[in-house]
Formats: C-alpha cells, sequence, structure tokens
C-alpha cells in the first residue's frame, strides 16, 4: 500500500474519512522512515493527522514502526524521554531526577532533542550525565554509571529527520508524541511529560496497546516528565499492563514557578553538590524521582526519593 492511499484514507473528506488503524499506522510510518516517500505525501500525511487529531490507536502503529526501525539499546530499566521543544522552561531539575533514580540501582536510558531549546544538553555534564554518540556507548555508560543521554540523531536519523519537519511545517506533528513512545531499551517503566493535557490518555492508551506494563504520564515543567510541586499533578499510564491513573498532591506551600528565570546551567551541579541551598528546586528533584520510582514498582516512592536524596547529600559532603 502506497502512502498516497493512507493519505487518501485521512482526507476524503466528511464523512468518508476516518482514522487509520494499527497496521495502517505502522505501514506509513515504516514508510515515511525508508526516505522513499514522496516528501508531499509525507507532509500530508502528518498534517491530516494534526488536524484530525491522532488516535491511541494510530499513535501505537506509528510507535512500533519507528522502534522496529532502531538498533535496540538493551540495558534500561526506566526509559526517559525528552523532546520537550519550542516552550520557555526553567533549569531541566529533572535531570538530577534522573541522577538520583540512577544510584538507586535502576539503570536509566534518556534520549531526546530539544529543537532550538538547549537548556537539556547543556544542564547534561552539570547535572553528571554523560552523553553517548552510539548506541555501544549508550549501553557502555548505563552499565559503567547506571544512567547515559542519548540523542535523537544518533539513535534514529532517520527519525530526526521527520521531526526536523516542524520547522518547514510551522508546528508539531505526531513525531513529537511518537518520539516519546520509542522506548529503545523495551525497558519494563517508562516517565513521559507532555504539555498537553490531552495527550496524557492517548500516550496511556498506545503504551498499553503496545503491550507495555508501567508507564506515567504527567504534564510536567514545558513537556517535560517534570513536578510542579506547588500543585496537585493528575498521574495517567499503566500499572500490570492496565490503565491507572491518581493525583499525586503538592508538595510545597508556595507560588513559585518551574520557569523562575534561572537560566545558569551550573546550578544544578550545585544543588547536586550541596553549595545551593533551594528547597524549591529539591522539590522538583524529589518529586519528579518519586513517581519515576513508583513506575518502577518502588514502595513508598516518595520517603524513597527523600531518602536518596539525603544519601546524596552526605555522599557530597564526605
Amino acid at each position: 500500500m502506497s502512502l498516497s492511499e493512507h493519505v487518501r484514507t485521512l482526507g476524503r473528506g466528511p464523512g468518508r474519512s476516518r482514522s487509520l488503524t494499527f497496521d495502517e499506522a505502522d505501514d506509513a510510518m515504516a514508510q515515511m522512515l525508508s526516505g522513499d516517500a514522496a516528501p508531499e505525501a509525507v507532509g500530508a500525511l502528518l498534517m491530516l493527522l494534526r488536524m484530525k487529531g491522532e488516535t491511541a490507536e494510530e499513535i501505537a502503529g506509528l510507535a512500533a514502526a519507528a522502534q522496529a526501525s532502531l538498533v535496540a539499546v538493551p540495558g534500561a530499566d526506566l526509559d526517559w524521554p525528552s523532546y520537550a521543544a519550542g516552550r520557555t522552561r526553567g533549569l531541566p531539575w529533572f535531570l538530577l531526577s534522573a541522577r538520583l533514580v540512577a544510584g538507586a540501582g535502576h539503570r536509566v536510558l534518556l534520549h531526546g532533542w530539544n529543537g532550538a531549546d538547549g537548556s537539556v544538553r547543556a544542564g547534561l555534564p552539570m547535572a553528571g550525565i554523560a552523553t553517548a554518540n552510539s548506541v555501544a556507548e549508550a549501553q557502555a555508560l548505563m552499565a559503567r554509571h547506571g544512567i547515559a543521554y542519548l540523542p535523537l540523531e544518533q539513535l534514529s536519523p532517520a527519525l530526526f529527520a521527520l521531526l526536523g519537519l516542524r520547522s518547514v511545517f510551522g508546528l508539531r506533528s505526531c513525531v513529537n508524541t511518537v518520539c516519546r513512545m520509542l522506548n529503545p531499551s523495551a525497558a519494563g517503566a517508562s516517565v513521559q511529560g507532555v504539555f498537553h493535557p490531552s495527550y496524557r490518555l492517548t500516550q496511556a492508551g498506545a503504551a498499553e496497546r503496545m503491550g507495555w506494563q508501567a508507564l506515567t504520564v504527567i504534564k510536567g515543567g514545558g513537556g517535560e516528565f517534570e513536578r510542579l510541586p506547588t500543585k496537585e499533578v493528575a498521574c495517567f499510564g499503566l500499572r500490570g499492563g492496565a490503565g491507572w491513573a491518581q493525583t499525586a498532591p503538592a508538595l510545597v506551600a508556595e507560588s513559585r514557578r518551574l520557569d523562575d528565570g534561572a537560566r545558569d546551567a551550573q546550578m544544578l551541579q550545585a544543588l547536586w553538590q550541596g553549595a545551593l541551598s533551594d528547597p524549591f528546586a529539591e522539590a522538583v528533584v524529589i518529586g519528579t524521582a518519586a513517581l519515576a520510582l513508583d513506575t518502577l514498582g518502588v514502595a513508598e516512592a516518595e520517603s524513597a526519593a527523600r531518602a536518596l536524596w539525603e544519601e546524596r547529600r552526605r555522599d557530597a559532603a564526605a
């Protein structure tokens, strides 16, 4: 089936068009990643999906084909995608959360691309997280340090090219969501952030269709998996392969926002080492780590995250 047939399915008009099935979406993504599809058809399909609104079945099919195209990165216990782009956000405190989880013995694979927003990649070395230049290096880093960041352009140049079409369209496409669903390690647990709340249920439904076991999706800071500690956070996803939802309570009583104007990435290192005292930032790190640990099945996850943070503090002072 050619890509134009999938375009026709989506674009026939009122009363005649319909959403793609899982298999059709899988086939469409495989064609787009092959490099053989006409660019006009690729653009038409992605924008028709955006205008219609992607279904969980479509996202699952698209993501399944994208996963199948990857060189696997075995070894991770927790998949942590980072694909928020184009939105002003504060410092990426969540990187310290990922490091905290890894320090507890859970291997973490971060992967992503953030467009013109360089804050995440600038923050990685300050958070003590190494960037891998290949799949093999990502595996080695996880084995050695428990955590690695793998850029999308290394993980999948073809998918990176599709994601880059945002600059052509002037709009995001479903590729942003597909990237969050990559899980290149086939890890047993995944955490995901969204900017638009409606995508929480779409991603959870797609993960269930794909047979995932544990997932937590939140509306996070700038679209990242990062918990705002001043408000309740609605969490959606999977536990034991079945749909799950809960509300995480506020952790601190103040009105500070995640984007508080701070831009100096060295503050990440200072907070980790104890040179910076910032209760709000600590609450972001601990609260985000707690949700990740809960996804991994850790009991009393918030208490566990606080204990890990205090242990890090003692280690830094030693």
